[in-house]
C-alpha cells in the first residue's frame, strides 16, 4: 500500500485530473490512498468570496463555474458538488449578514476547496471504471485541536485512521479512497485547517498511521534538485536525502515538504518519495532516516530572500550570564523568529525575515547593546555532511573570493547537515550558481 499526494496544480483542469486520474491507475497494484489539495486557485477565489460578502456580496459564479465546467469536460455528475455550493452560499450570506470572518469561519469557508476536488476525482475515476471513494479527512479519523487556520493533529489519529482505513487495508474494501488534505475536525465536530504544509501533513500521517510501503508527493520535477533549477539549469536530481535533509532543505526555501510534514514519518520511519508527474518513470528523490547508499559531501543548496541581518554588540554584558537570554526574551516578547544566529562573547549576529516590525524589538534591544540592523541580505544554505565541512569551505569560499562574492556571516547548523552563509541578496543568485559549479560541476 501507498500514499499518493497530489497539490492544486496537478488537479488544476479537466486536462491535469485526467492525467493524475492516470498516474492512479498505472499504481493501481500499489494500492493507493491518494490525498488531493483544491483545484489550481480555489482557495485563493473562496477567500476573495469572502471579501465579497463582507461588502454584501454573495458570489459563488467564479467557484462554481471552475467546477461545473470541469465536471462537463470530464463528463461526469456532479451532485455532490452542487450540494456544497449550496452550502458554500449559504455560508457567505451568513458572513455577508454578519460582516464577519472568524477564524473558525474562514477554516470552514476554504475547506470547500479540497470537499469539491475530492469528489470530483473520484467521479472521474468510477466513469473509467476505476473504484473510487472519496473521503473528507475527518471521515477516515482525522482530529484535531481547536486552534483554526494552524490546527494540530490529536494523538488519537494514530488509532482512528488505521480503524477507518481497516477495510481497505485487509482488502475487503478494493476501492481506493480519495481523501482531502489540509482539513480535519475538532472535538466538536468543527472543520478546521492544518496551516502551512497541511496537505503534505495529511498524506504522511496516513502513510505513518498505516505503515505503508511509502508516501509519494507528485512535483513537476524529477524529485529534488541540487539546486533551484530556474538559477542552475543543469540542476541535477538528488536519488536520496534524510528526513533531517529534508526538513532543513525546506527550512531554507526549498519547496519540497513542509517540515511538520517529516514528523509522522520520522516516527515510524516511513519512506517518502518525491516523484514527477510529467515523467512518473523517473524514480525520484527517496527520503529515508538514514542513507542506504554513499551520497556526496554536498546534497544541495537553496536561498532564503528577503532576510535582515541583525548585529547586537554590548562590552558592558562582557562574561555575563544573561546576554543571551537578555536577547532571545526580547524575540519572544515581540514574537519574532530567528532563522540563523552566530556569536561570541558579546556579540550576536543574527537573521529575520525582513517583513517582521523590527521597531520595538530594535528599542528594547539598544537598551543594553549597540543594534546595527542590515536589510537586503539573503541566505544562502549548503545542505552537506559537515564532517568534511573543511573541505566543503574550502572549496567553495575559494570560488567565491575568485568572483569577489563577500561572506558576511557563516553558521553552522547544530543538525549537522547544513552551512548557512549570508550574503546581499542581489548576490544571492550568483553565488548559488558559483557553488553549484564548484561542488557539482
Amino acid at each position: 500500500m501507498i500514499v499518493m499526494k497530489f497539490g492544486g496544480s496537478s488537479v488544476a483542469n479537466a486536462e491535469r485530473i485526467k492525467h493524475v486520474a492516470s498516474i492512479i491507475e498505472a499504481y493501481k497494484k500499489n494500492r493507493p490512498i491518494v490525498v488531493l489539495s483544491a483545484m489550481g486557485d480555489t482557495t485563493d477565489h473562496l477567500l476573495e468570496a469572502a471579501d465579497k460578502a463582507l461588502e454584501g456580496i454573495v458570489d459563488v459564479e467564479g467557484v462554481a463555474k471552475l467546477h461545473e465546467e470541469t465536471a462537463a469536460q470530464l463528463n461526469i455528475n456532479i451532485e455532490t458538488i452542487r450540494a456544497l455550493l449550496d452550502e458554500l452560499k449559504q455560508l457567505l450570506t451568513g458572513i455577508s449578514m454578519l460582516k464577519e470572518v472568524s477564524k473558525r469561519s474562514r477554516d470552514y469557508l476554504v475547506s470547500f476547496g479540497e470537499r469539491m476536488s475530492v469528489r470530483m476525482m473520484s467521479a472521474y475515476l468510477q466513469s473509467k471504471g476505476i473504484a473510487a471513494q472519496f473521503y473528507d479527512s475527518w471521515d477516515i479519523g482525522f482530529v484535531s485541536d481547536s486552534n483554526y487556520m494552524a490546527a494540530e493533529l490529536l494523538d488519537e489519529v494514530w488509532e482512528t485512521i488505521p480503524a477507518a482505513l481497516a477495510s481497505y487495508k485487509d482488502g475487503s474494501d478494493s476501492r481506493i479512497p480519495i481523501v482531502t488534505g489540509f482539513i480535519a475536525k475538532d472535538k466538536k465536530g468543527i472543520i478546521t485547517t492544518l496551516g502551512r504544509g497541511g496537505s503534505d501533513l495529511t498524506a504522511t500521517m496516513i502513510g505513518a498511521a498505516l505503515k505503508v510501503e511509502e508516501v509519494q508527493t507528485w512535483k513537476d520535477v524529477d524529485g529534488i534538485l541540487t539546486t533551484d533549477p530556474r538559477l542552475v539549469k543543469d540542476a541535477k536530481p538528488v536519488a536520496e536525502v534524510t528526513y533531517e535533509e529534508a526538513q532543513e532543505l525546506a527550512m531554507f526555501g526549498s519547496q519540497v515538504l513542509h517540515p511538520r510534514s517529516m514528523l509522522p514519518v520520522r516516527e515510524s520511519g516511513t519512506p517518502v518519495r518525491v516523484k514527477n508527474s510529467y515523467n512518473i518513470s523517473s524514480p525520484g528523490t527517496l527520503i529515508v532516516e538514514k542513507h542506504t547508499v554513499k551520497v556526496p559531501p554536498v546534497c544541495a543548496i537553496t536561498t532564503v530572500k528577503n532576510i535582515t541581518l541583525i548585529d547586537i554588540v554590548s562590552s558592558r554584558m562582557l562574561g555575563a550570564a544573561g546576554f543571551l537570554a537578555h536577547i532571545f526574551n526580547n524575540f519572544l516578547k515581540w514574537n519574532i523568529s530567528i532563522d540563523v544566529i552566530a556569536t561570541s562573547e558579546v556579540s550576536v549576529s543574527l537573521t529575520v525575515n525582513t517583513k517582521a516590525d523590527l521597531s520595538g524589538l530594535i528599542k528594547d534591544l539598544q537598551e543594553a547593546s549597540d543594534v546595527t540592523v542590515r536589510s537586503g541580505k539573503a541566505i544562502v544554505t549548503v545542505i552537506c555532511d559537515v564532517a568534511h565541512s573543511s573541505a566543503i569551505l574550502a572549496s567553495g569560499f575559494e570560488a567565491l573570493a575568485d568572483e569577489g562574492i563577500n561572506v558576511q556571516m557563516i553558521s553552522q547548523g547544530a543538525s549537522k547537515v547544513n552551512i548557512s552563509m549570508i550574503v546581499d541578496e542581489d548576490e544571492a543568485n550568483r553565488t548559488v550558481q558559483i557553488l553549484h559549479s564548484a561542488y557539482f560541476s
